[in-house]
């Protein structure tokens, strides 16, 4: 059996992983997301984003919930998935997820 050491897996991953408290500081950045975004850890990500993604922003911090959305930046088409992390059910901040999708990409449907 495989032991998974769970205070490094995230720095293996082939997606970004940027998590930010309620203030919108930058708690934590996996590898990836410090090669796509610097290392922005200890500063605020409000001021990397528009009008319309701050409010965005705002109201995933207030309220809970996710964004989820593609992008295509540089020929890269991406999935961008945003959720609130929450600590003994009150929200912590953010958690954003941005993967690479390949194109084509396959879609099934299950049932």
């Amino acid at each position: 059996m495989t032991t998974l050491d769970f205070s490094r897996w995230n720095d293996e991953l082939d997606c970004a992983v940027t998590v930010c408290d309620t203030e919108g500081v930058v708690l934590y950045q996996n590898r990836r997301s410090r090669e796509v975004n610097g290392d922005v850890q200890g500063r605020s990500l409000i001021p990397c984003h528009n009008e319309r993604s701050r409010a965005i922003i705002r109201r995933l911090l207030d309220e809970g919930g996710r964004n989820v959305y593609t992008i295509q930046k540089r020929g890269v088409r991406k999935l961008i998935y945003q959720t609130a992390w929450r600590q003994n059910g009150v929200v912590g901040g953010l958690v954003e997820y941005s993967m690479e999708l390949p194109d084509p990409m396959p879609h099934y449907v299950r049932e």
